[in-house]
């Protein structure tokens, strides 16, 4: 099962869900306020194969972009 990325509309919250690929656009309550005015976000990952980067070359993780984050540590 896939993992989405979500932000709610109402308080700005970003947050993550595994679910079904069937589900990937069904809606879904916040985290944090309860709220269901989400919105799936676009997701960004990386992959490398044999010390080379073969896909998504930015340092970081989707929510930070790099530079200093608690989420990564980047």
């Amino acid at each position: 099962m896939p993992i989405y990325e979500y932000v709610c509309l109402d308080c700005h919250k970003q947050f993550n869900e595994l679910r079904p690929m069937s589900d990937a656009d069904a809606p879904i309550a916040c985290l944090d306020c309860e709220g269901e005015h989400t919105s799936r976000t676009i997701s960004v990952f990386f992959a490398q194969s044999g010390g080379r980067v073969v896909a998504g070359g930015s340092s970081g993780c989707a929510s930070c972009g790099g530079g200093s984050c608690s989420t990564c540590g980047v």
